[in-house]
């Protein structure tokens, strides 16, 4: 009597037709172990089956892109011979479940999927959202969350130098924890993930596999129920004292000849990363799973393929390089061991106490996923399910520096100075700039070079409207590069959704998609690599059902001189404040609205994207110049925000030459700078609008203004 039983093919994520396919592609019925690769590697967490058709509509290629999507990460070219290397990931479920290691682990997969290409990681960002700051769970989720990305990335070693952190009640019951990490490799010692050469050894390299993470892809591709604390052993647990040395190892090995191909064991662990390295290779590949180095007694092969431990990469060498690579990993203390081989079967066979226990086509497993069009309603349909309010008469405000002193001191806007006080963000002493300003920017170690680096999203832009929200995450990206100076050169993206199979949901996948899309190609901003993150929703008790979509976006840029790196704080009194792309007029979904006004109504801000690149071309023009002396994009809170922000940053206070109204002072109209230069400087389609000068921003003096900005989060935590 069969043991796959249509319960058993439920619990593994499958639906009758998708089980139905394996039925066909094996021509019989599976085994346990085969039915659990199965699993895995058609979850939407794997085969992207609810997205892929979309994505392929994005665009991927330019001059200086040497690997777009489909490696570990993507790699653009920075000169000089050398190449960043970088990528974003999500770890939102587990973050939920378990929120230290969560999102600890999430720093440490993203991490391994840079190193693993051949580059040392230089910078980690992250992307938060959590849900209201009152909800009974939040401050344990958020200082688990917090604790867990500084746990592991300042004892690794690699600087956290930024990100963004959001609050909103669609994030109650399911938040977003997206995890950003930036390499540099030199161009002729990158590492791909092809197994090739037949009989070639396949080893495996790093800490022993145990039985934490199995099933969390399948675990990370549904919503979630009231059987929340159930899901608690999904969650990997991490180690990045171990991380350390398996970077430090494989860089070792890297710079022999020793490697034929490499891949890190993330989510679905060796299943996944031995599929994707023989399918990607055209190969098949063979392992004896007796040879898998294990932490826990007696554990199946079920177990050592679905495990999801830390810390973990996988091999081909060259024949014979064996013991070479053995005495580099012996040396960093660390497990290796010669798991199988390279074959021309295109099966992944996998041998256990001297019997065959799987022996599956890899072409079903890969390239032949399911892949779904799903349904969705039109832009029209969508927009009235979505019910967003009509932004109607706003009445104008009666006190701008009281309504900027609300706004400053609010979750959305207050200091995240408690978050980065836990974050290294100088270990490699490389860092120049965090993202406290617009970008973070990092020098490339000995050069005059320097990356910056970028995350963002304004969600309720994408729910509003997510075509003009997709493309104003990427616009977003492009205007923090360009504010510091930098070259806007390609992107990476995490797509946070809730479930595909709504058909609501499935227009903000395709709204915003299609919004990145064009977004990227005005902007020669290409996508080169990327996560998909559904069924974001929770049906849990008190949950808050869907996420607002929110496609996180990460940009890089380049500074050819970091000398020349713009800030964002005032630098001194007398000197001109200019306005560039044009005064306030739009408050619907503005944070005024929100947080003042109370109420999330009307259209999302429109992304002009011609006015995009001409704005940012014609600042990182005058930066590098050297006509002006500080540089803030306009964003969320509009222009009299961007100013506050700038008097923080520096203690120095400004006047204005006129009086501003509600929508010049709070509008978030899209492509805008504030920039100041020497008084009497000419900034051609600039306007100059006032002077840094004296001790106060809109009345209110900056004291004030600091302790409201840091009092959020402090009294928060202390309560």
């Amino acid at each position: 009597m069969s043991t796959i039983t249509a319960e058993v093919v439920e619990a593994h994520g499958l639906n009758p037709e998708e089980y139905a396919r394996v039925l066909s592609a094996l021509g019989r019925e599976p085994n346990l172990v085969e039915l659990g690769i199965f699993s895995v590697m058609w979850s939407e967490h794997c085969s992207y089956k609810s997205s892929r058709f979309h994505l392929k509509k994005l665009p991927t290629e330019a001059p200086w892109v040497i690997c777009g999507p489909g490696e570990n990460a993507g790699i653009i070219d920075i000169g000089d011979g050398q190449a960043a290397i970088f990528k974003m990931e999500s770890h939102n479920h587990p973050s939920y479940i378990e929120p230290y290691q969560g999102a600890a682990t999430g720093v440490g997969g993203i991490l391994r999927d840079v190193f693993t290409m051949g580059a040392r990681p230089v910078a980690n960002m992250n992307a938060l959202r959590f849900g209201r700051p009152d909800h009974p769970k939040m401050k344990h989720l958020v200082k688990g969350v917090v604790a867990g990305i500084g746990g592991y990335g300042n004892c690794v070693g690699v600087p956290t130098v930024g990100g963004e952190t959001n609050f909103h009640k669609a994030y109650d019951g399911n938040i977003l924890v997206n995890a950003m990490t930036v390499g540099v490799a030199d161009t002729n010692k990158i590492f791909y993930s092809a197994a090739t050469g037949l009989g070639n050894p396949i080893v495996y390299v790093g800490s022993k596999t145990g039985r934490d993470g199995i099933h969390g892809a399948t675990m990370a591709s549904a919503d979630f129920g009231d059987d929340i604390d159930e899901k608690r052993p999904t969650v990997q647990v991490g180690d990045p004292f171990v991380e350390k040395l398996l970077i430090e190892a494989c860089l070792e090995l890297m710079a022999t000849d020793a490697i034929v191909a490499i891949q890190d064991m993330g989510a679905a662990g060796l299943t996944s990363s031995s599929v994707e390295m023989a399918s990607k290779g055209g190969a098949g590949i063979r392992l004896n799973m007796n040879m898998v180095p294990c932490r826990e007694e007696a554990m199946t092969p079920y177990e050592m393929m679905l495990s999801e431990s830390q810390e973990r990469m996988l091999m081909v060498l060259q024949p014979g390089k064996e013991p070479m690579a053995e005495a580099i990993f012996k040396k960093w203390e660390l497990d290796f061991a010669v798991i199988g081989e390279v074959t021309d079967t295109g099966h992944m066979v996998l041998e256990f106490d001297g019997e065959v226990v799987c022996d599956i086509p890899l072409g079903p497993l890969a390239d032949d996923a399911p892949e779904y069009e799903r349904p969705y309603v039109t832009a029209e349909e969508y927009k009235a399910w979505a019910a967003v309010p009509a932004l109607g008469d706003v009445p104008a405000t009666t006190d701008i520096g009281a309504d900027l002193l609300k706004l400053m001191g609010g979750a959305d806007l207050a200091s995240r100075k408690w978050i980065w006080e836990q974050y290294d963000s100088q270990v490699g002493a490389d860092t120049m700039q965090k993202s406290g300003g617009d970008a973070a920017v990092v020098r490339v170690h000995g050069t005059q070079k320097a990356l910056a680096i970028s995350t963002d999203c304004s969600p309720r832009y994408c729910y509003a409207d997510p075509y003009e929200g997709g493309k104003q995450a990427v616009a977003e990206t492009y205007r923090n590069i360009s504010a510091v100076g930098g070259l806007p050169l390609a992107i990476t993206n995490c797509l946070n959704f809730a479930n595909p199979q709504r058909p609501q949901i499935m227009a903000q996948i395709v709204g915003c998609l299609n919004g990145m899309g064009d977004a990227c190609r005005a902007l020669d901003y290409p996508i080169v690599s990327g996560n998909v993150s559904l069924y974001n929703e929770s049906k849990a008790t008190g949950g808050g059902s869907a996420i607002l979509p929110t496609p996180a976006i990460g940009g890089v840029g380049l500074l050819a001189d970091h000398d020349k790196m713009a800030t964002v704080a005032f630098k001194a009194e007398g000197e001109d404040i200019f306005l560039l792309g044009g005064e306030g007029t739009h408050l619907g979904q503005s944070l005024w609205l929100k947080d003042i006004g109370e109420r999330e109504g009307g259209d999302a801000p429109v992304v002009d994207l011609n006015a995009e690149a001409a704005n940012g071309a014609t600042v990182r023009g005058w930066i590098g110049e050297g006509k002006v002396t500080a540089v803030h994009d306009v964003s969320d809170g509009g222009l009299i925000v961007a100013l506050a922000e700038m008097a923080l940053a520096s203690g120095l206070g400004c006047i204005l030459d006129g009086d501003l109204t509600t929508a010049q002072a709070f509008g978030e109209d899209q492509s805008r700078y504030v920039l100041t230069a020497a008084a009497g400087t000419v900034l051609p389609g600039a306007v100059k609008i006032g002077s840094v000068n004296g001790t106060t921003v809109a009345g209110v003096e900056i004291a004030v203004l600091r302790e409201a900005n840091e009092a959020f989060f402090r009294d928060w935590m202390e309560a």
